[in-house]
């Protein structure tokens, strides 16, 4: 039997240098993107904020975070990237992170693509033109052809697409799976109705789409095998990030509302939800900690560690924005406060980039554990 989930030499602590980014990214978004920002722009005909993202880029340099220091990045590790992640899940930030700074990065980082430093620079939005529920070991795409004349199929669901300036496109071709860079006005975008207002999905239709290779054959593969996989366990992190708001919100909001004479907190029957909330919280924090950690040494537990990660992460995630838009009552209007967005945020990402239950099926077949007796 596989020896799962070995945590003897990982560091869950945060470092000096994370900490120190953590605050940095807080304080903008703190300043930049509070609730009654993201809730008057998300119904507009641009519900991200570019203007957050061109701050993030030109003077946190986010997006540089993992490329090597050789292609014009900061050298830093994907520990750093899931603390920006975590801050922008607090903040439910409109600004396509997951898209650019993860999926596209670690696509390209697979494939050593010269593309690099124009991801690390920020100066073009990219994005991996993938359905957002396609998750690690789910097979390459077949939708999108490579000929002669181009690139000729259809993506649905691709997150931030409607503000990407190149795709790069998972593609068959008369040899096999091929991965390819395509300038975003080459192509068709479609928005699509999505449940998350802060983390729009498109479908990408290519009729002849002009392409640049960045891989082929096992490398392609292993591109987009690379960037699912990391792209899930760093989602954990956001959705650790999306957990901690809900949490510390709702026991402020319970502290200061009154029944009976008394704060509604001082419940017991309150009390013992909020303690079951925290554990699992606290569970998924250190879940979460070791996947990005895993990804970051290259460990051989990665994909132990990012199937126990999402899977559990997402659950908490959700119940902790379930239990806040619950214990919220009597706050009046819903929609006008943001605990909605939470939970749409908690359960697209739910969805993204593979369900609980299909991590929950490929750690049970990478540790060997027999499935239930009929």
């Amino acid at each position: 039997m596989t020896a799962p989930y070995d945590t003897g030499s990982a560091d869950l602590r945060y470092s000096d240098i994370e900490q120190d980014l953590r605050g940095t990214v807080r304080d903008l978004l703190t300043d930049r993107c509070q609730p009654a920002d993201v809730l008057a722009r998300c119904e507009t005909a641009q519900p991200y904020d570019m203007g957050l993202w061109k701050t993030l880029v030109a003077e946190l340099g986010v997006t540089a975070l993992q490329v090597p220091e050789a292609s014009g990045g900061q050298g830093a590790t994907v520990r750093e990237t899931a603390v920006v992640l975590e801050e922008l899940g607090r903040h439910v930030a409109p600004v396509p992170y997951l898209g650019h700074s993860v999926l596209a990065t670690t696509a390209l980082l697979t494939c050593g693509s010269d593309l690099l430093s124009t991801v690390a620079s920020g100066e073009r939005i990219t994005t991996l033109a993938v359905s957002l529920a396609a998750y690690p070991g789910g097979g390459f795409p077949d939708t999108v052809r490579a000929g002669a004349d181009g690139l000729t199929g259809r993506v649905a669901a691709v997150p931030h697409a409607t503000v990407a300036d190149l795709l790069l496109v998972p593609a068959v071709g008369p040899n096999g799976p091929e991965l390819h860079a395509v300038p975003a006005e080459a192509v068709t975008i479609t928005p699509e109705v999505s449940l998350d207002l802060t983390r729009v999905l498109a479908t990408v239709e290519l009729a002849g789409a002009p392409a640049e290779p960045v891989g082929f054959g096992r490398t392609a593969v292993a591109a987009l095998d690379s960037a699912l996989l990391t792209g899930a366990g760093l989602l954990a992190s956001e959705q650790v990030g999306i957990a901690e708001w809900c949490l510390e919100t709702t026991v402020g909001y319970l502290k200061q509302r009154h029944q009976f004479g008394r704060p509604v907190g001082s419940f017991q029957a309150l009390k013992h939800r909020l303690a079951d909330l925290w554990q699992q919280f606290v569970t998924a924090r250190a879940a979460a900690r070791y996947a990005a950690d895993a990804l970051a040494i290259g460990s051989p537990d990665v994909p132990v560690a990012v199937a126990v990660a999402q899977s559990h992460c997402a659950t908490v995630a959700v119940r902790a924005a379930e239990e806040a838009v619950q214990l919220h009552g009597g706050i009046g209007m819903t929609w006008e406060h943001p605990a909605h967005l939470y939970l749409k945020r908690a359960k697209s990402s739910e969805i993204a980039l593979g369900t609980p239950g299909r991590h929950r099926d490929r750690l049970a077949t990478m540790i060997d554990l027999p499935g239930p007796v009929r």
